[in-house]
């Protein structure tokens, strides 16, 4: 039984954490079941938008005839796309090459558990086990697809975002495609497809796309998608799965009319959310609660309800974003690893949160929505501006009141006039949204707490003080804490303050 000042599950976000630590000379084991990287490198963010970007640019080439520019046949060259593809996520193995370099560091290729509340016992994947034990235990293991229980599915077959990024890669653009779900990762696949020449049908179960963002985004983002060939059915129950022939044949309800209809594709794809991968932790032998969902519960330092054990990521179901669990990972290497006193530490707030869609247009926000900030109790204003408004977004084409025409939405207090969200849809989403990130970022915060029933005892002495935290809107330092979308081209400014640490 070896033991290690830290043990880390999971090599996505968590590595930050693993770098931290390794800074300070501690000896840590870091663990993974599948490919070093995490979801972002190997079957998420990064993937995805390499194949959304190639998709934006056969959308924006078919449309610049509009502007004067005339393109014939284009068409999407998937094998050197995917050369591309393959070549980034492959660099999973380096990810692990870098840290089999460190003397203080072993790495481990399998399955943890927790055998005992401090203990971790590996199944590796030649067939051993080892045990381990440490004094800080970080679990980032990240999130997978939600299957439905849906008769038929598992026999007739279906891919998700992990297997579409493995073994059941296509050779080629599918012919026609289902797509079981309305959110993100649905819309982006069926961005990319439609953009390849695939025929798709988006099968949703709630009353809108897209139904974590702004109602006016998500009507918008249903007339793009529809206006371009896609077949969205929403407010479905799905019912059953077949064979005919070729073609898997999906039976859906409608739950407004109560009629039932049939659509056909040669394949499925699954993603209507995502699930914490927790079950394989045996978290039952330790302290860590979690909620009836199954993700580990977090307070605002990402300690979980077992002393000396963290969580951050989609594994603690605050949001599923890799920026989201990169932001948690710098809190708690902060805390745990930058030698501060407790009075200098960091805690994580989820008011500002960015998020994005990478479809064509791109949909992104911060914030609240015109309807969330109401149910909070405030007496909101809206203002609205359009691409077409703007010298540059009349020149990229769009014409006022055309159906396509972007716009951004603010979501305002009445009485203080304080921005409470902001929501862009339309060309670069990602980068317009981030001065209202920054924005919204700074000033003086005072520590919230998240669960308070989760405390160690420096939570509560922290808690009690209050802690606050001033963020200056000048400091390097300041952009360091403030979140952006990932990936998007903000992160070419945002992270330049790494390179300023590194002098």
């Amino acid at each position: 039984m070896k033991h290690y000042d830290v043990i880390i599950i999971g090599t996505g976000a968590a590595n930050i954490v693993a770098d931290a630590a390794l800074r300070e000379n501690k000896t840590v084991a870091l663990i993974e079941r599948g490919r070093f990287g995490g979801t972002c490198l190997n079957r998420g963010c990064i993937p995805t938008k390499m194949l959304v970007t190639a998709a934006n640019a056969i959308c924006e080439i078919r449309e610049a005839r509009r502007i004067g520019v005339n393109a014939e046949n284009v068409t999407l060259d998937w094998k050197l796309l995917s050369e591309r593809l393959w070549k980034k996520v492959n660099e999973s193995e380096a990810i692990r090459g870098y840290y089999d370099r460190f003397p203080t560091m072993d790495t481990y290729h399998g399955t943890a558990s927790f055998s005992g509340k401090k203990e971790v016992t590996i199944s590796l994947d030649d067939g051993t086990t080892t045990v381990l034990t440490g004094d800080r235990i970080i679990i980032g293991t990240g999130g997978r697809t939600h299957i439905p229980d849906l008769p038929g599915l598992a026999e007739c077959g279906y891919v998700t975002s992990e297997t579409f990024f493995g073994k059941a890669y296509p050779e080629a653009p599918y012919k026609s495609l289902i797509i079981i779900g309305g959110g993100p990762i649905g819309c982006e696949f069926a961005h990319v497809f439609n953009a390849a020449g695939t025929h798709v049908t988006i099968v949703q179960h709630n009353v809108r796309l897209l139904p974590k963002e702004d109602g006016d985004i998500s009507a918008f983002m249903l007339r793009q998608f529809q206006n371009r060939g896609i077949d969205v059915r929403l407010n479905q129950d799905t019912i059953s799965v077949r064979m005919e022939g070729n073609e898997k044949v999906l039976t859906i309800h409608s739950r407004e009319d109560g009629l039932s209809a049939e659509v056909r594709a040669e394949e499925i794809l699954v993603a209507p959310g995502i699930k914490p991968m927790t079950e394989l932790l045996h978290l039952e032998n330790t302290d860590v609660q979690t909620d009836q969902r199954g993700y580990i519960m977090t307070n605002e330092f990402l300690e979980t309800t077992a002393d000396g054990i963290w969580a951050l990521g989609d594994v603690n179901g605050l949001a599923p974003f890799r920026h989201k669990a990169n932001y948690e990972a710098e809190i708690i290497a902060h805390n745990l690893f930058s030698g501060m006193a407790p009075d200098q530490w960091r805690w994580a707030q989820y008011d500002t949160v960015p998020a994005v869609t990478y479809t064509y247009p791109e949909a992104a926000h911060v914030g609240l929505t015109e309807i969330q900030a109401q149910k909070a109790g405030y007496t909101t204003e809206t203002a609205v501006n359009h691409y077409s408004t703007a010298v540059k977004g009349y020149a990229l084409g769009f014409e006022p009141g055309a159906s396509d025409d972007g716009f951004i939405k603010l979501v305002v207090d009445g009485k203080t006039r304080h921005v409470l969200g902001a929501h862009i849809v339309g060309p670069e989403a990602s980068i317009l949204i981030q001065p209202f990130i920054n924005l919204l970022s700074c000033g003086t915060h005072t520590i919230t707490p998240l669960h308070e029933e989760i405390a160690s005892p420096t939570a509560r002495a922290l808690r009690q003080k209050p802690l606050t935290r001033t963020l200056d809107p000048r400091s390097v330092y300041t952009i360091g804490e403030t979140m952006t979308p990932h990936p998007s081209l903000s992160e070419v400014t945002m992270w330049t303050r790494y390179y300023f640490e590194k002098k």
